[in-house]
């Protein structure tokens, strides 16, 4: 599997084009980059897809989903978040995108097929109520939850310190250690290094 991230917004996060075998996944994109759409360009994508809906994760979600013609997809817990981007724009004092409502829902165990892989839908609130991160072969796609050295916030609406600690003790930390982590925001880094240096997983 193909994994291409492309840094975006004015909040730096993270989009990811997961591709295999001409098919692919655009997951959270912060908006529609040219960088972006070249990369689908060709690809038949299965879904646009949101590891949450905060309103640096999902202001691409309407341009992308007109131009690949894909669903919308997110989990249903984070699905107020994505009716209210004109409350969330307004925290920032940023305009609000538009976002299409989501047309199905993921939840914690589901698969989704993507070429040759499969990859596994984690439920792991805390940064928010909906969040999910996506477990594919060797690595994960983990939107907000853990970052390099550091955690998701938990101070936005929605948000719960003890439950995303507990997210990443549940779901994260039982992964091997060589899995790679593509985070939401900064480098990409591994569950091994996040266990034995994370200053915030140290009573985990």
């Amino acid at each position: 599997m193909n994994i291409h991230a492309f840094e975006m917004t004015p909040f730096c996060m993270n989009c990811f084009v997961l591709e295999e075998a001409g098919e692919a996944i655009v997951v959270d994109p912060g908006e529609a980059t040219q960088e972006l759409i070249d990369c689908v360009e060709g690809l038949h994508v299965q879904m646009v897809l949101n590891t949450h809906c905060h309103i640096d994760h999902v202001g691409g979600n309407g341009a992308m989903v007109a131009l690949c013609k894909a669903p919308l997809v997110c989990h249903k817990d984070d699905l107020p978040m994505l009716e209210g981007l004109e409350m969330q724009a307004a925290l920032f004092n940023l305009p609000a995108p538009s976002s299409p409502m989501p047309d199905r829902f993921v939840a914690e165990g589901d698969e989704i097929q993507l070429g040759n892989s499969t990859l596994k839908v984690l439920h792991t609130p805390g940064h928010s109520p909906g969040h999910i991160i996506l477990v594919g072969d060797g690595f994960i796609i983990g939107g907000d939850v853990l970052f390099a050295g550091s955690i998701g916030r938990t101070d936005l609406p929605g948000g719960d310190h003890t439950q995303l600690l507990q997210s990443i003790k549940e779901k994260l930390l039982p992964l091997p250690d060589e899995t790679r982590v593509y985070c939401g925001h900064g480098p990409e880094t591994t569950i091994g290094e996040e266990r034995r240096h994370n200053p915030f997983l140290v009573n985990l």
